[in-house]
């Protein structure tokens, strides 16, 4: 019995830790900008693009995009913005929405 008992609490914590990686991906619309360049982040150091997606309702969402390959692969966007669709991971950190990007398509 008590076997069986350690056996489910080491799946329940085995679950636990590998719910992250079991994270839904999503779909957004948006403009990608850079935060410092064009959004003008108080606390921003360095160049962070950004996309920023627009609800029905005219507000707004930022999801800060993570710099992995893909990211690096569609490249930077410092000054204007750019029309795009990402597909991803959404997390949040530091009080900011971050999205790992599986794939980056640009508006033609």
């Amino acid at each position: 019995m008590k076997t069986m008992i350690r056996v489910g609490l080491v799946l329940m914590v085995l679950a636990a830790l590998a719910a992250p990686a079991w994270a839904a991906e999503e779909t957004l619309t948006g403009k990608i900008m850079c935060a410092m360049c064009t959004l003008k982040k108080a606390d921003a150091k360095e160049c962070q693009d950004v996309l920023v997606v627009t609800d029905a309702k005219g507000g707004t969402t930022e999801y800060y995009i993570e710099k992995n390959a893909v990211a690096k692969e569609a490249g930077d966007v410092c000054t204007g913005a750019v029309a795009a669709t990402i597909t991803g991971t959404v997390s949040e950190k530091d009080g900011r929405k971050w999205i790992a990007a599986s794939k980056i398509e640009h508006a033609k």
